[in-house]
């Protein structure tokens, strides 16, 4: 069969390999759709510290029930599946508490063990999601970047009536516009320097724009809470710099969600948190999100293939990457196609 696999940075090629079986515990998928992520980009570059190569990635795709291991129940072949890439030990302090997401013998499919891009790819079966007969493999194959946003917005507890504040229209920021909709916030500002990604902000439902490069954020956010600040603030711009920003920017009792794996330090004047009583909260993966995100694509308040600007065969790998890599502010969500 065939699998996408990065052999070293910038070194990649779809090759031919065994297909794999299911293995005690675990179910074999036939993969139908799966999407580029930005972390399956940083593995290509070399800029992910967790991989080791050679290594299949993709760790959002969905598909069909093929096999079924030994000892697993209740999963039968044909089911239509999407799959929750975070394996956990189920033994560790955060999984005894209930948040496998940072297991500290925590793996990704697609980052540390072989993923999605593969026309074949066994997972272990209490990772995999029934899909209702009206969701789409391919918004299924989407359900993970969802559970993303899902998680960084249940982090950060919102109220009803908060308004929210983006950065970044990537697809990050995308999804949480999207999801932070779903769950009923109107009073969405999305703030990035790329006007394209800012038109589709708009045209997915943020209440306001702002481009950054043209306009003094801060300002603009004051003016428009009359000074009293921004309850919410989702970094996905994931630049350390704006730190300081998002704190002056927040509003007394706000909440600030962060996503980016940046280790650069940034500023932090403890004064602007404490006198605030600001909550920062980091955000990981995601914790037990995809029934919740799977939920919304079947009530229709979630519309999974706004955000797919392109569809491409599997053979067509290569020309996927050089798009997003070249053309980024047009390429939002590249989904690949490895049913044929």
């Amino acid at each position: 069969m065939q699998a996408f696999q990065v052999k070293a940075p910038h070194d990649f090629s779809i090759v031919d390999i065994e297909m794999p079986q299911a293995k005690a515990g675990e179910v074999l998928v036939g993969v139908a759709f799966a999407g580029i992520c930005g972390s399956d980009m940083h593995i290509i570059h070399g800029n992910n510290a967790f991989v080791r190569f050679p290594r299949v990635t993709g760790h959002e795709f969905a598909g069909v029930i093929e096999a079924v291991g030994e000892g697993v129940e209740g999963i039968t072949v044909g089911e239509r599946v999407c799959v929750d890439p975070v394996v956990s030990c189920g033994e560790c302090y955060p999984c005894r508490i209930g948040r496998p997401n940072i297991c500290t013998r925590l793996e990704v499919i697609g980052v540390h063990r072989d993923g999605g891009f593969e026309q074949r790819v066994s997972v272990p079966a209490a990772n995999v999601h029934r899909l209702p007969e009206h969701v789409g493999l391919d918004q299924a194959a989407l359900v993970e970047p969802y559970s993303i946003a899902t998680n960084v917005l249940d982090r950060m507890q919102p109220i009803e009536g908060d308004g929210l504040l983006i950065f970044g229209a990537g697809v990050i920021g995308l999804t949480i516009l999207q999801v932070a909709r779903a769950k009923g916030l109107t009073d969405i500002t999305v703030c990035d320097v790329i006007d394209v990604r800012l038109e589709t902000a708009s045209a997915l439902g943020a209440s306001h724009v702002v481009n950054g490069e043209k306009e003094d954020i801060e300002v603009v956010m004051a003016e428009r809470t009359q000074g009293e600040g921004v309850p919410l603030i989702a970094d996905a711009a994931c630049v350390p710099a704006l730190f300081p920003s998002l704190v002056r920017m927040a509003s007394p009792a706000g909440r600030i969600g962060l996503l980016g794996f940046n280790a650069t330090p940034c500023d932090l004047v403890q004064l602007e948190v404490i006198k605030k009583e600001l909550t920062l909260v980091g955000s990981r993966l995601n914790n037990r999100k995809f029934p919740e995100v799977i939920e919304m694509l079947a009530s229709g308040r979630l519309d999974a293939t706004a955000l797919v600007s392109h569809r491409l065969p599997f053979a067509e790998m290569s020309e996927a990457i050089h798009m997003i890599d070249h053309h980024p502010e047009s390429a939002r969500k590249v989904l690949i196609d490895l049913s044929a």
